[in-house]
């Protein structure tokens, strides 16, 4: 896969679960090219109810107290959840593969910010048993193999830190393809690739995921050597039911992605 394919945190979604989404065709350099929707994605993505509402603020309520832990946000895009466990007193670094990202979260979070480019899935620019805790936020649902990227969030873990992780809810995608006629190609035990169409103003973009079922996603945790502590179908933040009465009025709980903590053991 390119780096463009192995990035980070990058929850797009306009409504309480996935779009509905054809499989298409695509040269791999186009797909998931981030750079070239940095900005507008990040604008987008900032304060509304899937993303602002549902996944940062369970992320962080999963991460619980994190003054003084140093924490890793691995796929970390313009830096929201960056941001967000800094201002509680953690020692935050943040990688992701899309340079166009990384320059926003700079922008975000200052120039003494410890941002790097880096793929997920690749060796990672950090020692051993460096971090308390880690963060994936929804970024290995990117990933065909989820072997290698488990394997260097596992090393660069003291032993006994957390990876705190949000990826796309299996039975969701799951869902979203058999109300769009086409559970017999997307089968839910089976890991497939499905691509949807991101559009942003007049720009539209093919960005590539991988379906995988949940006992394939526990196997590949408790391989790569992590306990499982928690798996969490939260609801949206309290704030959610002012801001988005309309929408929370009819689906109060939903299904959108699916969050893990896991012990590195």
């Amino acid at each position: 896969m390119t780096s463009d394919e192995q990035h980070g945190q990058h929850e797009h979604a306009s409504s309480t679960g996935p779009t509905s989404s054809a499989a298409v065709t695509v040269d791999p350099p186009k797909v998931n090219a981030y750079d070239s929707f940095a900005e507008a994605y990040t604008a987008e993505n900032e304060d509304n109810l899937i993303n602002g509402y549902y996944q940062r603020p369970a992320m962080l309520a999963l991460a619980g107290e994190v003054a003084g832990r140093r924490i890793l946000d691995a796929g970390c895009g313009s830096g929201p959840l960056f941001a967000g466990l800094r201002d509680r007193g953690a020692v935050v670094s943040g990688f992701d593969a899309s340079a166009g990202m990384v320059e926003l979260a700079r922008r975000r979070l200052g120039d003494g910010a410890d941002l790097r480019v880096a793929d997920l899935g690749s060796p990672l620019p950090y020692p051993d048993d460096t971090f308390d805790d880690v963060v994936a936020a929804l970024v290995l649902h990117y990933l065909e193999d989820w072997g290698p990227a488990l394997a260097e969030l596992r090393r660069v873990l003291k032993p006994g830190g957390r990876l705190i992780a949000s990826v796309d809810h299996p039975f969701a995608i799951h869902l979203m393809h058999r109300e769009a006629g086409r559970a017999a190609e997307y089968k839910y035990f089976d890991t497939t690739n499905w691509i949807e169409e991101w559009t942003f103003g007049d720009q539209s973009t093919p960005v590539s995921f991988w379906h995988r079922p949940l006992h394939a996603m526990i196997e590949a945790f408790t391989s790569a050597g992590f306990r499982i502590a928690v798996i969490s179908e939260p609801e949206p933040d309290p704030a959610a039911r002012e801001l988005f009465p309309e929408v929370i009025a009819a689906k109060p709980r939903f299904l959108s992605f699916l969050f893990f903590v896991l012990q590195a053991d």
